[in-house]
């Protein structure tokens, strides 16, 4: 449903279509050429996807957002910019799910900075006249803004759910199924855990489960010594949570450190 959303939406785009059909190649290809050095291409590729930059940004701050005024745009814009130099195919996600991200968590950051700063500087210097020369003053604004955060914050987890859910596609994983295939017991997960860790830091042993979408059980019995049985039965568990360590989901890895610390909490009590 996302990626039909996402092509749909990108259809409208034109100029942005426009180009990747010019250069005969996905944006993905092209990010490719630009990490190689191709820097004048670079140049062209963002201008013909400010487009794409602005309607991202005024869809998250839920407002028309002027590119040529608007600060939200050039973070936003500085964002699109790191994506292309931090994107790697290999994780498995389309270049412009990966830059769409990091434009949101960007605009997050500026969100909450600027609400950090509305509480140590005077009030009246948050006056200003929109184009009604209506005064407004953005401090009279920080209870949508901090509403507004919250909903930010829902809408970049279910996001990052939702590249996730496509990364897991690859290897026939859905992300439902992780809550059945999931161990009851607290020393059980732990162990899983502790695999996946290992596979996650582990970068020929990473590499090779990223590229022919298997789990190396032959490598993970020697490395960790545990059987054949355990690591075949919990298999989507365990690729689930390499991918997660070793991948760009901040949400994820702080559910699942908070789940570690629950179950460490756990076998306190029960020692």
């Amino acid at each position: 449903m996302l990626l039909v959303l996402f092509k749909r939406f990108m259809g409208k785009s034109g100029k942005a279509d426009r180009v990747a059909e010019r250069e005969n190649e996905a944006p993905e290809m092209i990010v490719s050429r630009i990490q190689k050095g191709d820097t004048a291409l670079q140049e062209s590729f963002i201008a013909s996807y400010r487009p794409y930059i602005a309607k991202v940004t005024s869809r998250f701050c839920k407002r028309y957002i002027d590119p040529s005024r608007d600060d939200e745009f050039s973070i936003a814009l500085s964002a699109f910019h790191e994506a292309i130099g931090q994107f790697s195919a290999e994780a498995g996600r389309s270049f412009l799910g990966f830059a769409e991200t990091v434009i949101r968590r960007r605009l997050i950051d500026y969100v909450r900075k600027e609400q950090r700063h509305s509480k140590s500087v005077p009030y009246s210097s948050f006056e200003s006249q929109d184009e009604e020369d209506t005064v407004v003053n953005r401090i009279e604004q920080q209870q949508a803004l901090q509403q507004f955060n919250i909903d930010s914050e829902a809408d970049e987890r279910r996001l990052e759910i939702g590249d996730f859910n496509m990364l897991l596609s690859g290897y026939g994983i859905s992300f439902s199924e992780l809550v059945d295939v999931s161990p009851k017991h607290a020393d059980s997960r732990r162990m899983l855990i502790d695999i996946a860790r290992q596979l996650a830091m582990n970068e020929t042993l990473f590499e090779q489960l990223r590229s022919k979408k298997q789990l190396p059980i032959k490598e993970l019995i020697a490395l960790c010594g545990v059987s054949r049985k355990t690591l075949e039965r919990n298999r989507k568990y365990i690729i689930a949570l390499a991918n997660v360590l070793n991948g760009s989901f901040p949400y994820l890895q702080s559910y699942l450190e908070q789940s570690d610390d629950n179950i460490k909490a756990e076998e306190g009590v029960g020692t």
